[in-house]
């Protein structure tokens, strides 16, 4: 075994000195680099800066704090904490390494080290080497008991389980396993324990076991430790409990006790021990320029994907539930519009919202339309735009993976719902692209093993299953939004995980927007890589996206013609704008098609009667009024050219497009109606705040400063004063002198350079202890250098309620 000194991290006093009797004594001995680590690691600490020592090592102790802490360890500290849980109280170095190695497992040994330092710096643990003190709330979370059984499976010790049994039964235990009879019950629980755990005469007990007792024995040693039993039991079980192999934990209950189960498992608190945490290999290599290139596919995808899903929103976007969130009804409309499916469309809904391009309009009639800053973000380079939406999805705890399934009450979540928030979601996506970032360039890992790794760092949190759920989610999230490249990370994600701008690194990875397209014979256009702007919306109005990828390839039909000439196109317009951006001549079949639909478009007029239908061939009106299909709008002739309908004018217009017509809107002046929408935005957005996982990490300016007002609070609480006396009141509380005193003392505090013990009590009336050098003395003030504070300040004569000289070794 190792020397102590570098078994488990160097003592908090040095070799052979007293161990500390508490934690706050602990923690008073650390260094001011030992106490800012602690406080890093558990900033709940600094929620407000402790006071002094005594403290932080109270609020260090408090059961929600442990609890954090514990979350925090990994699978291999965590069971050691576990083993100091079922190990005597305080525990030798030597026996802990026992439960967790056996005397065999050399990597456990190895890594025990570094498993009670990171306990030690975390304040879990406390106390030298050959007193390993586990703080009392974590002993209480980890040890085992009736109604929460022990991670190690370990049951209670002989003492606990026969508290309370009556001591005739003891006595009658004592005598079964051999030994001579006490006096008694303490002296005979402390017999039993010493047979079970010397391993000779234990050994030679067992050996003594019918084989259905070992078989018996067998079930319950690795836990968990209970098992029933009926009144009458069977023989072996009769042999077991006769001799305290088992005791009655309940009337129909028995519990293998502590010492019986270390026996049986050669010592060891664990079956399995996870020293080393578990390697995440390269699964499969690949070109980090193909990596690249895969993701900047991906970023080009997501940004179109992004901006087609929030301009469907521009004009009618979808209602805001009355709980929150979108309906089941709208996200498969979102995702038949994007062609994809719910799950997609609901990570790209929340993008878009994580990133404030989206948002409710706030109106009597809620609905969720783009933000002011969506046309902001359009008008940024391609690479920028992506940024955005990176930077936007790396810290978001809203979690889209969790639409469609049920909270606690079984009710459904709902995209852009109120119940989407997983504070550790921010973490584990961080987490994971680390991963990945530490294995070569273009290397990409098993999910599996990724899966384990993170099981292995956090296993409290994993027990839940949620951290598995989120790696999942992010594997697929990085890869569609091009963070990743066929499973590896890319350049552009590495730079956003290093904190740097990845707009330059993806900008020239990305194609050129092009100013043409190919049209073809077929009544479709090829765009050979992103429109730029004004060429990509007007072609978005006159034709249909008919599939994506590199190239988009976009359909001519009467439809996509006649809703051109809706938004105010004239034919020659369109034929112009074809003829202007197209590298191949523009086909005959689309140029008649254009003719055909601007002949017919306008030539039927309805306007508001309730409605009516106006067209100069009265021919047509016949044949309208002749068809069966209009027999729902209500039409009727008021004159040659004249039709009267009792349906609206939109459904009038949509019924008569729907019989094969090209009807325009009229205006009351007999104008045609642009049937061009402007744009709905809501007011001004902020994207939404992600929520923490606890208080923020403190940076090294709080640090500094906390532990400063740690040790100042610390030395005026412990500060020793001369003579105190009965003026000086109770010890803890405020000194208690006259003023002339006061004034006096501290007057001659000021002439001789020395430092004193106050009590103050503030404007608010917050009584507070300090020591300070004063240095000047007038006005009813004194001026001088408070070491509670570290800073020169001036206080009020008439709020000091007393004043104390220090002891000449504390001056």
């Amino acid at each position: 075994m190792p020397e102590p000194s570098t078994a488990a991290g160097a003592p908090e006093s040095g070799t052979g000195a007293t161990s500390p009797r508490s934690l706050a004594e602990a923690l008073r001995a650390r260094d001011d680099a030992a106490l800012s680590a602690l406080l890093q690691a558990r900033p709940d600490l600094l929620n407000p800066v402790p006071g002094d020592v005594t403290q932080l090592a109270t609020r260090a102790g408090t059961r929600a704090s442990v609890v954090r802490a514990l979350e925090r360890l990994d699978r291999f500290t965590l069971q050691t904490a576990e083993a100091l849980a079922v190990a005597p109280d305080p525990c030798p170095y030597p026996v802990l390494e026992g439960l967790l190695t056996g005397g065999e497992d050399e990597r456990a040994r190895a890594a025990l080290p570094r498993a009670v330092a990171t306990l030690r710096d975390q304040a879990l643990v406390w106390g030298d080497e050959d007193r390993l003190r586990l703080v009392r709330t974590a002993r209480e979370l980890l040890a085992p008991s009736a109604q929460r059984p022990s991670p190690t499976g370990l049951g209670p010790t002989v003492a606990e389980a026969t508290a309370g049994m009556s001591p005739t039964r003891v006595q009658e235990i004592v005598a079964a396993a051999g030994l001579p009879g006490t006096h008694d019950p303490v002296s005979a629980v402390s017999a039993l324990t010493a047979l079970f755990t010397d391993p000779q005469r234990m050994s030679a007990l067992l050996d003594e076991a019918p084989a259905e007792a070992h078989q018996v024995l067998g079930r319950l040693v690795w836990g968990p430790p209970y098992g029933e039993v009926t009144p009458n039991p069977a023989p072996p079980v009769r042999w077991l409990r006769d001799r305290g192999l088992l005791l009655p934990a309940t009337a129909r209950t028995v519990v293998l006790p502590r010492e019986v189960a270390l026996h049986l498992r050669g010592g060891l608190a664990h079956r399995d021990t996870s020293p080393v945490a578990p390697p995440v290999p390269v699964h499969r290599e690949h070109r980090p320029q193909l990596v690249d290139a895969n993701a900047a596919g991906q970023a080009l995808a997501a940004l179109a994907t992004v901006e087609e899903l929030v301009k469907s929103c521009e004009h009618t976007g979808p209602p805001v539930l009355r709980a929150g969130g979108l309906s089941v009804r709208d996200l498969k409309r979102a995702a038949a519009g994007l062609d994809t499916t719910e799950a997609s469309a609901a990570f790209w809904i929340e993008l878009a919202y994580a990133a404030g391009l989206l948002a409710s309009d706030g109106e009597a009639d809620e609905r969720y339309a783009p933000t002011p800053a969506f046309d902001d973000w359009r008008e940024l380079p391609p690479a920028e735009r992506w940024s955005v939406l990176a930077a936007a999805w790396l810290p978001a705890t809203r979690t889209a993976g969790l639409v469609g399934e049920q909270d606690a009450k079984g009710r459904t979540l709902s995209a852009l719902g109120p119940e989407l928030d997983r504070s550790a979601a921010p973490e584990v996506r961080r987490r994971v692209l680390e991963l990945l970032a530490d294995l070569p360039e273009g290397g990409s890992p098993d999910a599996e093993a990724v899966l384990a790794r993170l099981a292995w760092e956090r296993p409290v949190r994993t027990a839940s299953d949620l951290r598995a759920r989120l790696a999942g989610w992010t594997l697929t999230e990085a890869e569609v939004l091009g963070v990743t490249g066929r499973g590896a990370l890319s350049g552009p994600g590495r730079a956003l995980l290093e904190h740097r701008d990845p707009a330059p690194l993806l900008a020239p990875l990305l194609p050129e927007p092009v100013d043409h397209v190919l049209l073809q014979a077929d009544l479709t256009a090829v765009a050979p890589g992103p429109l730029r702007r004004p060429l990509g919306d007007t072609l978005a109005v006159l034709a249909d996206v008919e599939s994506k990828g590199g190239a988009t390839v976009y359909r001519f039909t009467p439809g996509s013609v006649r809703r051109a000439l809706d938004a105010g196109h004239a034919a020659a317009d369109l034929h112009a704008f074809l003829k202007e951006h197209s590298r191949t001549p523009v086909p005959q079949p689309l140029a008649y098609l254009i003719d055909d639909v601007a002949r017919r478009h306008g030539h039927l007029r309805v306007g508001a009667a309730s409605s009516y239908v106006r067209c100069d061939d009265d021919a047509m009106l016949g044949e309208i009024l002749a068809d069966k299909r209009s027999a729902g709008l209500g039409l009727r002739r008021l004159a040659p050219t004249v039709l009267a309908a009792r349906a609206e004018p939109t459904a009038l217009l949509e019924g008569l497009r729907a019989m094969g017509y090209a009807p325009a809107a009229e205006s009351g002046t007999g104008d045609v109606l642009v049937a061009r929408a402007d744009a709905h935005r809501t007011p001004a957005r902020s994207a939404p705040v992600p929520v923490p996982d606890g208080p923020p990490v403190p940076d090294a300016t709080l640090l500094g400063a906390a532990v400063r007002a740690i040790r100042a609070g610390d030395l005026a609480a412990t500060a020793v004063r001369k003579d105190p006396g009965p003026a000086a009141g109770v010890p803890g509380e405020l000194p208690r002198t006259s003023a002339a005193e006061t004034l006096a003392t501290v007057q001659a505090a000021a002439l001789t350079g020395s430092a004193v013990w106050i009590g103050y009590v503030n404007a608010d009336g917050a009584a507070s202890q300090r020591v300070i050098a004063p240095v000047r003395v007038e006005g009813g003030f004194v001026t001088g250098y408070d070491h509670t504070a570290d800073e020169v300040r001036t206080y009020a004569l008439h709020r000091v309620t007393g004043v104390a000289e220090l002891a000449e070794d504390h001056l």
